[in-house]
Order: structure tokens, then sequence, then C-alpha cells
């Protein structure tokens, strides 16, 4: 049977994912920082799926605890078929003037971490010839709304280079690129998104599904839906100018924040705002 480990596996996508490749008969390892949300999600899938559920707590803005993580990672004697690069965080006010410690911890969940986990995913999974990373990056990669967007660029173009380096190994790297997702992630974040038609909106099972279809068809970039993937082609076919000045009206209409959402907030921005792991 094979094994997935998700990062920000308690809430949001980063638990659709858990579920679905749970019910895939897939063994799962189980990381986020809030340890009895996870082991009840542990027993759940267990008695639910008949799988094993490996609980493997871990704040990953934490350099020791990431390390943690990786070593699981590597472990040759229980090796991990599936990488899901989840955990993430929205962030809202402005840079400039703003809490540069919230801004570095994204950093080190939303970049650093991918970063630690795919090298140690990918050194063991390229041993064994078989494996597949799938990192979720957002639409707000292609625009320039605060740091966010740049974060998830990073991932995006990092996943690119990635599946580049894995060619011919018999291991992918795929990005996931969603838009706006119904989960806890807007709320959690003090992002306020109702005035926002319902067709705006994609359904967590749905998303997840279908990055999990591109990830068995060794798709480097996936965007569930196809309206999402028709808006992506338009934004990335902009002059970055039009883009910049699109996401300079979108600041002026709002505080910085993910214009989707995408990932469980299993890494929140604060710790005020630590509710959900």
């Amino acid at each position: 049977m094979a094994t997935a480990l998700i990062t920000g596996a308690s809430a949001g996508l980063g638990l659709e994912f858990a579920w679905q490749l749970a019910t895939a008969r897939h063994d799962v390892v189980l990381v986020a920082r809030d340890a009895d949300r996870l082991e009840h999600l542990a027993g759940q899938l267990s008695a639910a799926a008949g799988v094993r559920a490996e609980v493997l707590p871990a704040d990953l803005a934490d350099r020791t605890q990431t390390e943690r993580v990786a070593e699981r990672l590597r472990d040759r004697n229980r090796p991990v078929s599936l990488l899901v690069n989840n955990a993430g965080f929205g962030m809202g006010g402005q840079f400039v003037g703003g809490d540069l410690a919230t801004h570095e911890r994204g950093l080190d969940v939303m970049v650093r971490a991918v970063l630690v986990l795919s090298h140690a995913a990918a050194g063991a999974m390229v041993d064994r010839g078989r494996g597949a990373i799938l990192n979720v990056s957002s639409i707000a990669a292609l625009t320039a709304v605060g740091t966010y967007s740049a974060d998830k660029a990073w991932v995006r173009i990092f996943t690119e280079a990635l599946s580049v380096e894995l060619r011919g190994t018999g291991v992918t790297a795929t990005a996931l690129c969603p838009g706006l997702v119904h989960t806890e992630f807007h709320e959690r974040a003090g992002i306020e998104y109702d005035t926002l038609p319902e067709l705006a909106w994609l359904n967590a099972d749905t998303v997840v599904a279908a990055a999990l279809a591109d990830v068995r068809r060794g798709a480097v970039i996936s965007t569930p839906s196809l309206r999402y993937g028709v808006m992506s082609e338009v934004v990335r076919l902009l002059p970055r100018v039009a883009v910049r000045a699109l996401s300079a009206d979108r600041r002026m209409r709002g505080p910085e924040a993910t214009p989707d959402d995408h990932e469980v907030p299993a890494q929140v921005a604060s710790p005020e705002a630590t509710a959900g792991q």
C-alpha cells in the first residue's frame, strides 16, 4: 500500500487530501501543528478507510521541526510515494509598515519548507525510481498582491524547475494553482469575500480530485476548473504593467489577501490566529 505525506492536513484542502487519499487505500502521514486534531483525524481515517494514519505534529516555520518531517521523507524503510506540500496561510495587512515577522513566517512555511521537504522527498523517490511531489501554489502566483503572491510564484516556478530536473527518473512534480475554494481559509485569515458571486467559488472535493488526477497523469501545472484555467491564461498573457495595475486596484479595495482558498491554513499568520491547525 502506498503512503502519502500531507502537510497542513488538519483542515481545508489538506483535510480533503487526507480523506481522498485514505479512501483510495493510501496510508497517510498527517503533518500539522495541532497534535490533538491530527490524532482525531487519524482515528477517523483508520476506522473509515482501514488505512494506517501516522501523526507527525510539526510547525513548519521552525527549522528543527521541519527537519523532523524531512527525515521521515528520507526514511528508506518507510517510503513515501506522494508528498503534498500544502501548509500555508493568508496574510492581511500591508508589507510596508506591517508586521515583518508575519511575512518571514510565510516565507518559512510556504517557501523554505517546500524547498526542504521537496529535496528530501525527491532524493528518496529518485533512488526508488518512482514517486510524486504535489506543491500547492495559487492563482495568486500570477498577480502582484503582496508577499503571498511572491511566495506562491516561487512555488510555481520551483515546481516547474523541479519537474525538468526529474525527467526520466520516474518521479514527477506538480504545482496546484487553484482559485477560490470553500474552506475556512479566508475567515481564519481575516479576509472577507462575501460580495463575490457563488460562480467564483470551487468545492474542496473537486479541487483535490482534479489535482490528484493531474498528478497521476504527470501534469506539471494543475489548475482546477475551466474558468480558472482560462483566467490563468489571460493573466499570464497580459503585460506585467497591466497585472500590476490590476493588483494595485485590488489593494485599494481591501487588505492584502489571497485571491484563492487553496490550502490548509495549518500555519497561521500570528499566534493570535492559531485556531485551526
